[in-house]
Order: C-alpha cells, then sequence, then structure tokens
C-alpha cells in the first residue's frame, strides 16, 4: 500500500514525499518489452530464412503483440501517475525526481542521435577518402575500387547502379519551417497555460499536434518520392543507409513527440493542467523542442552539405 502524504492546503503540493502503491507495470513491461526484442530479431531473421524454426514465419506473431503490448502497459502506466497527480499525491521531491528523470532520458536521445551522426561522420570523413586512395587508403584504392572518387553523396554503387541526392529546398526545407513554426506555437501554448488562459492553451496545442501530424505526412510523401522518382532506397550503399537511418529515426521520435502533444490537447480540455501543476506539459514541451533540433542538425548535415 501506499504512504499518504502529509495533508497540505489545496492546491499546494504535500512537502512529504509519497511512496506509490506496489505495481504491476515495471514487471509487465519487462515481460512485453522481451517478447517485442525476440519478436523483432526473429521477424528480421525469418526475412532471410533463417527463423526460429524451420517453417518461418511461424513466430512473426511475437512482434505485433510485443508491440500491442508495450502500447497497452505504457498507456495504463501513464493513467495511474496521471491520477496520483490529479489526487495532488505528487509532493515537491517527487516533481524534481520527474524532472532529473525526463532530463536523463533526453540525455541519452541526445547520445542515440550523436551514435548515428557519428557513423555519417565516418562515412564521409574517413571512410570514403580512404576508399578514394588518399591517406592510408592507397591500397585500398587499386585493390577495392580503382575508379572511386571521393564524392559526397555517394550515388553510384560499385555494381554501377546509380540513384539520385535528395535536395534540400523541397519538402525538407518545407519540413523545417513547419517544425520551426510548432516550436513557436507550442510556446504560446505554455505562455497561455501560465496564465491560466484555456482556450488559447488549448488552440495552440491542438495546431501544433496538427503541424507534426504534417510533417509526417510530408515525410511519407518524401519516403514515397525518393523510392518510386530517384531511386533512393535502404539499399542504395552506404547514403542511401544513412539517410533512412536518420531521417527515420527521427520520424519515429516525431511521431512519439505527436502523440504526446496529442495527450496535452486532451488533458488540457479536461482541466488536468494548472499553472502550478504542470510538469507534463513541461515535459512533452522539452522533448519537441529536442526533436526540433536534431532536425535542424539534420537538414543541415544530410540535405544540404
Amino acid at each position: 500500500m501506499s504512504t499518504s502524504p502529509q495533508e497540505s492546503p489545496a492546491g499546494q503540493r504535500p512537502e512529504q514525499y509519497f511512496v506509490p502503491a506496489s505495481s504491476p507495470w515495471p514487471i509487465v513491461g519487462s515481460f512485453v518489452l522481451f517478447i517485442l526484442v525476440i519478436g523483432a530479431g526473429n521477424l528480421i531473421q525469418s526475412k532471410g530464412g533463417s527463423g526460429l524454426v524451420a517453417n518461418e514465419g511461424t513466430f512473426n506473431f511475437l512482434f505485433p503483440l510485443g508491440l500491442l503490448g508495450v502500447f497497452g502497459m505504457m498507456y495504463y502506466w501513464f493513467r495511474d501517475t496521471v491520477r496520483e497527480s490529479l489526487g495532488n499525491q505528487n509532493s515537491l521531491q517527487m516533481d524534481r525526481s520527474y524532472r532529473q528523470g525526463m532530463t536523463w532520458f533526453i540525455f541519452s536521445e541526445i547520445m542515440f542521435f550523436a551514435a548515428f551522426f557519428g557513423a555519417l561522420f565516418y562515412a564521409r570523413t574517413l571512410s570514403v577518402p580512404w576508399l578514394a586512395g588518399e591517406g592510408k587508403g592507397v591500397m585500398t584504392h587499386e585493390v577495392l575500387w580503382p575508379q572511386f572518387q571521393a564524392l559526397w553523396p555517394l550515388v553510384t554503387m560499385p555494381s554501377g547502379q546509380t540513384t539520385t541526392a535528395m535536395g534540400p529546398w523541397g519538402l525538407p526545407f518545407l519540413n523545417t519551417v513547419i517544425l520551426l513554426t510548432s516550436s513557436v506555437t507550442l510556446t504560446v501554448a505554455h505562455h497561455a497555460l501560465l496564465e491560466g488562459n484555456r482556450a488559447r492553451q488549448v488552440g495552440f496545442l491542438a495546431i501544433t499536434a496538427a503541424l507534426g501530424m504534417i510533417f509526417l505526412a510530408c515525410q511519407v510523401y518524401e519516403y514515397h518520392h525518393a523510392y518510386t522518382a530517384l531511386g533512393l532506397t535502404m539499399e542504395s550503399g552506404i547514403y542511401g543507409s544513412t539517410f533512412f537511418m536518420l531521417t527515420g529515426f527521427h520520424g519515429l521520435h516525431v511521431t512519439i513527440g505527436t502523440i504526446m502533444l496529442t495527450v496535452m490537447t486532451i488533458r488540457s480540455i479536461k482541466g488536468h493542467l494548472t499553472p502550478d501543476n504542470h510538469f507534463a506539459f513541461e515535459a512533452t514541451a522539452w522533448y519537441w523542442h529536442f526533436v526540433d533540433v536534431v532536425w535542424l542538425f539534420l537538414f543541415i548535415v544530410v540535405y544540404w552539405l
């Protein structure tokens, strides 16, 4: 059972630390994540004819089952957390814990993208010049690909297959404008929340979520255009793999952020967020601004340079 917080005046957070009741969600989360990882691994292996059993595809149901389990676990876990917040059970110490946890989570995401940008940097700055015979790559150039030239993006594969690079001034630039605009609308919604103007808060939050959806729709169209018109696929050498790796994982983060913004809009309509108790909104805003900053780096490094 939980330890009840010390009584405090209405609207004020208790000083005593709130100890949550025993929750099934951590162990449930571990179980469904285990299923998800096993299912994802088997799904990848079965595509290459090396699944868990001779009859490949037998266990492919594990991946969607694990994915559904993760979504269900997150819904019910966050539901319980929202109820604790609305019950004024979160002390100031709990609030600091939430902030520290979100800070470290975003830091881990920074390291996540740093690894991907590092892979792109390694390919462009080290691997490509070595393959072209620069520095220590003279023997590599002569043996592997004598005709290779150190140009980026690499649009010609050793097989002779060619592709077209994605330019920066079409949909990528439009998506940049969309994300930068969404940061502005989110900031306006935050100030409206602090001022107690719920109508403006809900309106600009909804606009921000809509801009996130428009960004995703534009990225889907961009991928379709890349595959059908440019011949740019995940099999287009190291340029194609790094392009889809960076833009794809960023798109996943935009999807998560859009879901968070939609939930914050619904909670704002219900009056869950107040000027004194709205860390869920702040965490969503931190995450969304982080996603926007990553896109700026991505636009410059992947599309422009």
